[in-house]
């Protein structure tokens, strides 16, 4: 079946199906219009949990080791909610202290901290957390998968981001948090003006934080384009998955220039670089750039899955497919593009020139077209269904409302003569919330719509509405009347007194939106435990997946391989899942390259617990709490100077034990042959995983290499040679260049004797390797003590990364290879002890994969040779 034949409707159309009163939604072809389950199936397959090593849920050891991605999902969910908390009672602080002008309830430092740490904590510990909890419990039900690519993966990018949240706590209590912005713009980034450990504690958790974000792109992509069920291609994926697919791809390449331009800023408060410090050329302009390159995506990767829950909430309570379904995910697909390319906007107020600055208004108006689109669509399948006002449509139906007063008053600030007005004034702020927790709206509405299926229980309806009309009203309150007091300066507490009606009235509001949130817990709390049990489908036009198998699924969510090759859900082990009155039968035949139609449980069931992703994460906490320490090159004196050290110490002990520990461990992850990989059917999920990503790490080099060439251009071109010392030479980068591109060509000589079963050869090869790559460390280890301590007319302290900006580029950004390549050598390493007893004998995959990022990160220094040493 073709996937225009599939996705044709009664009427012939494509994005307009005919369906009466007691029809159904589709989404996509999921499912058949005829077998919407009322009630579900009895939960007939869940088995004993500790035949897959995982112990049950009332257990709190099981929420320490497990891997699967509904326990996953719960988790980042419970912990988001409890960071709304936090971000929120720092909000309620900042409203309390603007009931009045002027100081009244914090000093002017506790009042930038709480402004910094709400916009951090809500948009990097709240936000996409939040959405990411939806996603890890609901994308691999909708589209057929056991569970995610890489399950440890997956539960380390949750402890990963648990224990950067827990060093963001931390920093309150270093003297203080960050205060210079949630945006840390330079220099008010650099100790000079927030010169407390916290701050740099705050920059490590964002750090930590990144890294969690990463390991979940990389997973989460993996698994959509690897892992789907067989039929269920690309154009029929439900839109909520769309969105995620689309948000971890600008994660993947969003969040890696913000890891690059975090890694620089600690580089500058932990050993004294001068990247964004005052007397840097083009300093601030280098920070805003590489945040906002960040910063506007950031924007879509919140809003993208909010998007999708709304599509799906729609659908579901109308009755009604999405009118206009390609054309919304190519609208989706056009602002993730897009979104890459107006982050200039931002900056209409630096000197950048006028030519510029109207070509990314063009761009910022253009990316509002697509919005359009997906607006009247969600319009349109309202007034072409039959809407059931049931509280998540409420929160859905408001999340539009709320995003159309966002957008609206958002194309004010494309303009650059008007940004020059508004820009830095509570326009803005009014603007980004109407935007941003517009967006929230949505996540609570899809809160509501999924807790059946994460519970098995139903919430309070009534108590449902209640928490909507509270928040609705509050929510308004607290915000549009920012609109009207426009003039009052963003970040400070000080206002003109006239403005004092207006800001109050926004404090009541605050307090209104923030006590509706009570209702809510209490509602969804007590729910969990007396609410009216769910078997399947509570809803009567749910179309997607996860409505077909019980409330909450089995431990591996199908009774059956599913598959879609028919058009409608079937299972090839004879499973079924409960419909209205029947069931959706199983198929005979196995998927193409399978040999049996029957799972067997004992042999071939996945792990689903492990308790090293949670080491390995409380690994790298310690080591990032212990460098936090760190302040310009030296640790404090006495106890405290030790104390931090011993924390680095025992962490990198952790980190370095947990990892050898995880390769230890027999753990059986989802195994293959999977339904649909278009376009990497031939690439296997290991594989893909790693050039996913090499992708990210593209970018992450990009933007270091970029931040030379921009200090360098900001100086000057020419004038840079001034900056360098004579006994700056060419030889050993050229030296480096040999020993690099000759262990290459030693990978992949141990490639082939892995293919002829030679372990005398494979070994070889890969000490020469490590040999060669030793030696290209040794070698620039050499040429840095000599720039260290030469002592000539321009340069009597040496030439060390404080120096100058031309030092800090050269160190800072050979430095991170350097650190590249010690990661590729500990991996060879290990490797060379494994081939030792045997392993990769006629299977050189593993070989190949680590010469993956070995060739990477060979050509990455073809680029920084002529860069840092001919140029």
């Amino acid at each position: 079946m073709t996937d225009d034949e599939h996705e044709t409707t009664t009427d012939g159309t494509d994005d307009e199906p005919t369906v009466d009163d007691g029809g159904t939604a589709s989404d996509g072809g999921l499912v058949d219009d005829d077998r919407f389950p009322t009630g579900g199936v009895p939960d007939t397959s869940h088995e004993d949990d500790d035949e897959h090593g995982l112990p049950p849920t009332y257990s709190i050891r099981r929420w320490f080791v497990t891997t699967n991605h509904k326990d996953i999902g719960l988790l980042y969910t419970v912990t988001a909610l409890f960071f709304l908390i936090f971000g929120g009672l720092l909000a309620l602080l900042m409203r309390l202290e603007l009931w009045a002008p002027g100081a009244n309830v914090m000093s002017a430092g506790s009042y930038n901290q709480a402004v910094s740490a709400h916009g951090l904590i809500m948009v990097f510990w709240f936000l996409s957390p939040l959405a990411f909890g939806f996603a890890n419990y609901i994308v691999p039900l909708q589209i057929g998968a056991k569970d995610l690519a890489f399950p440890r993966l997956n539960a380390l990018s949750y402890w990963l981001y648990l224990f950067s949240g827990i060093l963001m706590g931390i920093s309150f209590f270093q003297g203080s948090t960050f205060n210079g912005g949630w945006t840390m713009y330079a220099p008010l980034n650099m100790p000079v003006y927030t010169p407390e450990i916290g701050g740099t504690t705050t920059v490590l958790a964002l750090i930590l934080f990144v890294a969690s974000a990463t390991v979940g792109s990389v997973n989460f992509l993996t698994t959509m384009h690897r892992m789907r069920a067989e039929g269920m291609t690309l154009r029929r994926m439900p839109i909520f998955t769309w969105s995620i697919l689309l948000t971890v791809w600008m994660m993947l390449f969003a969040f890696a220039a913000l890891l690059a331009a975090l890694m620089l800023l600690s580089s500058d408060r932990l050993i004294g670089t001068g990247y964004f410090a005052e007397s840097s050329p083009g300093g601030a302009m280098l920070w805003a750039h590489l945040f906002w390159f960040f910063g506007h995506p950031e924007v879509y990767i919140v809003f993208f899955p909010a998007l999708g829950a709304m599509a799906e909430i729609f659908q579901t309570f109308t009755g009604r497919r999405l009118v206009g379904r390609k054309w919304f995910i190519g609208a989706m697909l056009l602002v993730a593009i897009q979104s890459f390319v107006v982050w200039m906007h931002h900056m209409f107020l630096t000197s950048i020139n006028l030519e510029i600055k109207t070509l990314f208004m063009a761009t910022t108006i253009g990316i509002s077209l697509p919005f359009d689109l997906m607006v009247f669509s969600l319009i349109y399948t309202m007034l072409k269904g039959k809407i059931r006002f049931k509280t998540p449509f409420l929160f859905g139906f408001g999340a539009l409302v709320l995003f159309i007063l966002g957008g609206i008053t958002g194309v004010f600030l494309g303009a650059v003569v008007l940004d020059y007005t508004l820009r830095g004034t509570y326009w803005v702020v009014a603007h980004f919330h109407y935007v941003m927790v517009g967006g929230v709206t949505a996540l609570v509405g899809g809160l509501y719509y999924w807790f059946p299926k994460m519970t098995g229980r139903m919430y309070d309806e009534s108590l449902g509405k209640v928490h909507f009309a509270m928040y609705f009203v509050g929510f308004n309150l607290l915000y549009f009347p920012m609109f009207l007091a426009w003039e009052t300066p963003r970040r400070v507490f000080e206002y003109a007194p006239g403005l004092t009606g207006w800001h109050q009235l926004s404090t009541v509001g605050a307090f209104l939106l923030g006590s509706s949130f009570l209702v809510m817990f209490y509602n969804l709390f007590k729910s969990a435990f007396v609410g009216d049990e769910v078997d399947g489908q509570p809803w009567d036009f749910a179309s997607t997946a996860e409505w077909t198998v019980p409330s909450p699924p089995p431990l591996e969510n199908f009774p059956g391989v599913p598959t879609y090759a028919s058009g409608r859900l079937e299972f090839e082990d004879g499973g079924s899942a409960q419909t209205d009155g029947g069931a959706v039968h199983g198929k005979a035949a196995a998927l193409p390259g399978s040999e049996a139609t029957e799972v067997d449980h004992d042999e071939h069931a996945e792990s689903h617990a492990s308790i090293w992703p949670f080491v390995l994460g409380a690994g790298g906490f310690l080591v990032l709490l212990g460098l936090s320490g760190l302040q310009r090159g030296y640790f404090p004196s006495g106890t405290t100077g030790g104390l931090y050290i011993g924390t680095a110490v025992v962490g990198g002990v952790v980190t370095f034990g947990s990892l050898v520990a995880m390769t230890r461990e027999r753990f059986h992850g989802p195994e293959g042959p999977f339904g649909e990989s278009w376009p990497f059917s031939t690439v296997e999920n290991t594989k893909l995983g790693l050039w996913i990503f090499l992708a990210s790490d593209v970018i992450l080099f990009g933007a270091f290499i970029g931040a030379y060439v921009f200090s360098r251009v900001a100086y000057g071109w020419t004038d840079w040679h001034h900056l360098i010392p004579a006994e700056h030479v060419v030889l050993p980068g050229l030296i480096n260049t040999y020993l690099l591109l000759t262990s290459s060509f030693a990978v992949v000589i141990a490639m082939e004797f892995a293919e002829r079963e030679n372990r005398l050869g494979v070994v070889s090869s890969l000490l020469a390797t490590v040999g060669l790559g030793v030696g290209f460390l040794v070698n620039k280890g050499i040429e840095w003590q000599h720039l260290f301590h030469i002592s000539t007319d321009a340069f009597s302290a040496g030439w060390d990364p404080g120096t100058n900006i031309a030092s800090t580029t050269f160190y800072v950004t050979t430095g991170l290879h350097g650190l590249h390549v010690i990661v590729g050598l500990i991996i060879a390493g290990y490797m060379i002890i494994r081939a030792w007893g045997g392993a990769y004998m006629g299977d050189d995959k593993p070989i190949e994969y680590f010469g993956l990022y070995w060739h990477f990160v060979d050509i990455v220094w073809l680029f920084l040779f002529p860069l840092f040493y001919i140029v």
